[in-house]
């Protein structure tokens, strides 16, 4: 349908699972594509699926808990496309789930530094570049954890409620200048990573990628004058409301 044609995206944690899924989508509407990933070996496998399907990439390795890898991604964009229209933070860690009195600081730190610090060091880049074209989009893919935390996994709940405060500041200081932001919760979601599997043997309903990355196309096709501030997206059958 190209409804995101002639438009230049970057998508974080690209090399699988949801950003994979993600770029994918995009390109399958007509964005040019920038793959950001820590793996370069992976990376470059998602670089190379997604140009056999006809779809222009340039991959950069990234480690977005790192200032200087950060500012390298977005000016190399720059130097290739001299724009920047979309930006989806959705690079993500979740450590092995831990009680509060078991989880030590280097925990708490790495999972904020990929969670947080990263969107953050995206998110600030991509407003200078959007202030100045005069407008662009941020989505920032949270999580239900933010509204609905799980017990033993206190680093990641309290990150993703750290991206929605984010997302909002973001969409209030880029107000006056087009720039919009966006946060997109997902439930459980089918990756490598999870199989809706719980502690207790038991299994909750998932959904698939192509499932969440319509959603994600919507948004990012919307006019500027239009956002989904907050939206969640979860398998019908998943406990949300009264979870625990």
């Amino acid at each position: 349908m190209d409804l995101l044609e002639g438009k230049i995206a970057i998508v974080t944690g690209a090399s699988s699972g949801i950003g994979k899924g993600i770029a994918k989508a995009f390109a399958k509407e007509g964005a040019k594509l920038v793959i950001a990933a820590r793996n370069r070996q992976k990376l470059d496998a998602a670089a190379d699926e997604l140009r056999s399907g006809g779809a222009f990439v340039l991959s950069v390795p990234t480690d977005v808990s790192q200032e200087g890898q950060v500012i390298a991604l977005f000016e190399r964009t720059m130097e290739e496309f001299g724009r920047l229209d979309i930006l989806v933070n959705n690079a993500g860690l979740c450590l092995k789930e831990a009680p509060l009195e078991e989880t030590s600081v280097e925990m708490w730190q790495r999972t904020l530094d990929v969670n947080l610090i990263g969107p953050f060091l995206c998110t600030r880049e991509a407003m200078k570049i959007m202030k100045r074209q005069g407008g662009g989009r941020i989505i920032n893919i949270g999580s239900i954890a933010a509204q609905m935390p799980r017990p033993n996994a206190a680093p990641y709940s309290c990150a993703k409620i750290a991206v929605v405060a984010l997302t909002k500041t973001t969409a209030l200081e880029g107000r006056a200048f087009g720039v919009v932001a966006s946060c997109l919760h997902p439930g459980n979601t089918a990756t490598a990573m999870e199989d809706g599997s719980r502690p207790d043997g038991s299994r909750e309903p998932m959904i698939v990628v192509e499932d969440l990355t319509r959603v994600v196309v919507t948004v990012a096709s919307l006019p500027l004058h239009v956002n989904m501030l907050e939206t969640i997206v979860l398998p019908t059958g998943q406990p949300y409301l009264g979870r625990g």
